[in-house]
């Protein structure tokens, strides 16, 4: 028996089916441009970025540029990198301007749809951020595909690891910038730890692609990215606490190594009362009172790096400061 479900999809198309439907007047759109921008010399091809520009400063929306400024792209594209956009390529694109998942079948290149929201998005002036899975491709595509932005007026700029702060500002304030997912979330983690706007790295966050969706936002999603910045000197304090850990058994903690936490059971808490008190480090009736907030924190950090986290393996010691390595990649992310 076919379920209504089935039906309606067989006679009206799934929501993806009746969604790229809707996108194929604007393809036409584009394919119809294409002897216009064929027609142009390269300096004329190039001033459209200008126009485009200047009408979105009249008022303009970037929807209203979509479909002449990726006709523009797909000239552009064939010129600079000799790879002309099909029209699966068009809605790939279109699909990752609205901000959603564009899948991609080998060959169908993936690299190039990218480049068509971005200049897109680009022509604000607010910067596109293309998020990679490591610094070789993210180098690769930026030199590669850079040769496309550039042949259109954009400046192009790529984050690796060991770039100072002035190289990373110069790379975030072009109109299109390539990065790691890491690169990208450190930065943005320090400029949060800074004092001043000038001494931040970043101009904002207007608009991004990121490449290997799957892999960055899902399982590169369970590691962290840490990072520390000075603070009163607690060595002391860490280490009175770290000790008291390995009297704890394992009736005293529950751990869950899918969600990274490690928590105190009842007896847990009631043990490290009694272990705090007894080394003087507790003060007043309860753990929990607030002028023990400090030591909390402290405890909670201990049992963590004693039950979640093992040297060599989650992190490394190296010149005297911790380093975390990412489980999925086996990579140091220092920072």
């Amino acid at each position: 028996m076919v379920s209504f479900g089935a039906l309606a999809r067989k006679v009206f198309g799934s929501s993806n089916d009746r969604r790229l439907k809707a996108m194929r007047p604007r393809v036409e759109a584009i394919n119809a441009m294409e002897n216009e921008m064929q027609a142009l010399s390269d300096a004329d091809l190039a001033a459209r970025t200008a126009k485009f520009r200047e009408d979105l400063a009249n008022g303009a929306k970037l929807d209203d540029l979509l479909v002449p400024a990726f006709a523009t792209v797909r000239e552009a594209s064939r010129r600079a990198l000799g790879m002309r956009p099909f029209d699966v390529q068009l809605i790939g694109g279109m699909v990752l301007n609205e901000g959603s998942i564009s899948e991609m079948k080998t060959g169908e290149g993936k690299t190039l749809v990218a480049t068509l929201p971005v200049y897109l998005n680009a022509l604000e002036g607010k910067g596109v951020h293309v998020v990679t899975v490591n610094d070789y491709l993210a180098t690769r595509d930026a030199e590669w595909m850079g040769r496309l932005y550039k042949f259109l007026g954009l400046s192009v700029g790529v984050i690796v690891h060991g770039m100072n702060d002035d190289q990373r500002r110069e790379a975030y304030a072009c109109d299109v910038t390539y990065g790691t997912n890491n690169e990208l979330g450190f930065d943005y983690l320090r400029d949060n730890m800074k004092y001043e706007r000038g001494q931040m790295v970043q101009r904002g966050h207007n608009f991004a692609i990121v490449d290997e969706v799957d892999s960055i936002l899902i399982d590169e999603a369970r590691t962290p990215l840490i990072i520390s910045g000075p603070l009163d000197d607690k060595s002391d304090m860490y280490n009175a606490v770290d000790a008291l850990i390995p009297n704890l058994v394992e009736d005293d903690y529950e751990v869950d190594e899918k969600q990274r936490t490690a928590t105190f059971t009842e007896d847990g808490t009631e043990k490290m009362e009694n272990l705090l008190r007894d080394a003087g480090l507790m003060k007043g009736e309860s753990l929990y009172d607030i002028e023990n907030v400090a030591i909390v924190h402290h405890a909670n950090n201990a049992l963590r790096a004693h039950r979640l986290f093992q040297k060599d393996k989650d992190y490394i010691v190296r010149n005297g400061e911790i380093v975390i390595i990412d489980e999925f990649t086996g990579r140091m992310m220092p920072g």
